[in-house]
């Protein structure tokens, strides 16, 4: 049998019946901090489709380019497609990413994959035998 997830404490239900003040004070300081602030007009745009997706029962994901936004109890389970500069990367809400941001689900940059050097790469890749 699988453990269940808590966040300090609390189990997902619990955290999703707190009130948005009870549930900042169990946030690191960063985040607490940040949302103690108030949302900015694009993260409460943001917050209010959610809550409209979640009311009507849609699955339809949502786009967002709001990077900064903390991820809260009441996104669990939704999917939001997250700009990454390039394109919307989806992230599917899951309770183990409560407290973090959803920028850091959708990664800005891509690995670099090093290949074999091309031909005229370099002096050395004249000598690369061509099999």
């Amino acid at each position: 049998m699988p453990r269940e997830f808590r966040y300090k404490g609390y189990t997902v239900e619990e955290l999703q019946k707190l009130s948005m003040d009870e549930f900042i004070r169990l946030l690191p300081a960063r985040q607490r901090r940040s949302l103690q602030r108030g949302l900015t007009k694009e993260q409460r745009i943001l917050l209010e489709r959610i809550r409209a997706a979640k009311r009507n029962g849609n699955k339809k994901p949502i786009r967002t380019h709001v990077r900064d936004m903390i991820i809260l109890p009441e996104m669990i389970g939704m999917t939001i497609h997250v700009h990454n500069g390039k394109d919307f990367v989806p992230v599917e809400i899951k309770p183990e990413m409560i407290g973090h941001y959803l920028g850091e689900f959708a990664i800005t940059n891509k690995p670099v994959k090093h290949g074999a050097p091309g031909v005229g790469a370099s002096r050395s890749s004249m000598y690369i035998p061509l099999k």
